[in-house]
């Protein structure tokens, strides 16, 4: 059996419709930072599991909600996330001894606002980062990633385009 992921990050209290309806099919809801309002959070579809992390626009409510790191295994996966981790092969201060450390097979972040995927061969590890879902930042398109993770794979990956920053859509 799969587990259905829809990973968005970056949101800087903005969430719209049309993200919410690809939220709608998934299985859990993983948010890699910058989430801004709780408005967000409490907009995201009922029942469903989330797993977030704080970035470094978040206050201290958030802070306390949700913590710096997630660590954990799903379907055979194990998964290590964080809001600033930088990118193969320049991640962030202190981010690749920690990748080392914890040998996730997945490991996420936001921040950049730069939706990519690689596999890090150095790490053994494959990196995501799902982009912006919200309006604040440099960013031309926003992003977010579906994937599926089942029997220690990621399959069915991904990337949803929810149009262009600065066009709302309701």
């Amino acid at each position: 059996m799969s587990t259905k992921i829809a990973l968005i990050s970056d949101s800087h209290s903005y969430i719209d419709h049309k993200t919410l309806t690809y939220l709608q099919d998934a299985d859990q809801i993983w948010h890699a930072g910058d989430i801004g309002d709780d408005s967000v959070m409490k907009a995201l579809p009922p029942g469903k599991p989330v797993r977030a992390v704080f970035g470094n626009i978040d206050d201290a409510a958030t802070q306390q909600e949700y913590p710096e790191w997630q660590e954990f295994t799903l379907e055979n996966v194990k998964v290590l996330m964080t809001h600033i981790g930088g990118k193969p092969p320049r991640y962030g201060k202190g981010i690749k001894a920690r990748i080392k450390e914890s040998a996730p097979q997945l490991f996420i972040c936001g921040h950049s606002h730069i939706c990519k995927v690689q596999f890090d061969s150095a790490l053994n590890c494959l990196y995501m980062n799902p982009g912006a879902i919200g309006q604040q930042g440099f960013h031309t398109m926003r992003t977010m990633l579906l994937f599926e993770l089942d029997a220690g794979q990621v399959k069915n990956l991904r990337v949803v385009e929810l149009g262009k920053r600065g066009k709302l859509n309701v």
